[in-house]
């Protein structure tokens, strides 16, 4: 990603990061981001980094298709006003909600996913780990294709955001140590080539806990998108 997209990306004003410890039930999470959203709107909010995780949940986007739910009875299903098809989310996974003001960001959707791409990239650098984005796929992959042999390159970072009148909500989800069995339940948006998965810091060996990611994922944010300011929800 150029400089001066990143440039553009950045405003002077500091961006509230919150941490929610525990799980938090989803429809709570979205009710939550829609009233944000309108505040944020409307000048009466500030943007905000929303890090929290939920109990085993799927989520559909708009472009879900109703194959791609292969185990409709195992976790609750959300269908939610995401772009992308189904995720997983549950312990051991870091998601992080955006609320961005893209208004004074550029208003440039395409280059505000690019930065997302960027700050999962840069918060996998962070543990040494060289994370992609690849043509045709969405989300953050790790190439693990042996020398001579088949492909395989894992998924390790899900991205899906919606935006409302030029302020984002929805974001990335970082699998830190989730239990990857759980992603059996559904087609991960939408991705069944042979060789393609599903890993984590923790799968990949990394003795990773959520408050190193965290760390990551600030330090690597403000790279991106600008400073940040502590705020407890």
């Amino acid at each position: 990603m150029p400089e001066t997209a990143i440039t553009r990306l950045k405003t002077g004003t500091p961006v509230c990061w919150a941490v929610s410890k525990g799980l938090t039930p989803y429809p709570e999470a979205v009710s939550f981001m829609e009233e944000r959203v309108v505040a944020i709107r409307e000048g009466r909010a500030s943007e905000l980094i929303w890090l929290l995780e939920h109990p085993p949940l799927y989520t559909g986007g708009t472009s879900a298709k109703p194959d791609d739910l292969l185990a409709p009875d195992r976790f609750p299903v959300f269908k939610t006003g995401r772009g992308g098809q189904y995720t997983y989310h549950g312990p051991g996974q870091r998601v992080a909600y955006a609320l961005l003001d893209l208004e004074r960001r550029g208003k440039d959707i395409r280059q505000f996913v690019k930065g997302l791409e960027k700050w999962m990239i840069t918060t996998l650098g962070e543990f040494g780990q060289i994370g992609e984005t690849r043509e045709g796929r969405v989300g953050v992959w790790i190439n693990r294709t042996p020398p001579g042999g088949p492909l395989r390159e894992d998924k390790i970072a899900a991205i899906g955001i919606r935006v409302r009148r030029w302020v984002s909500f929805h974001g990335i989800a970082l699998n830190v140590e989730p239990d990857l069995s759980h992603f059996t339940g559904i087609t991960p948006c939408g991705i069944d080539e042979p060789g393609l998965g599903v890993t984590s810091l923790v799968d990949l060996g990394l003795p990773v806990t959520m408050d190193d990611a965290d760390v990551a994922l600030k330090k690597s944010f403000e790279k991106i998108f600008g400073p940040t300011i502590d705020e407890t929800l």
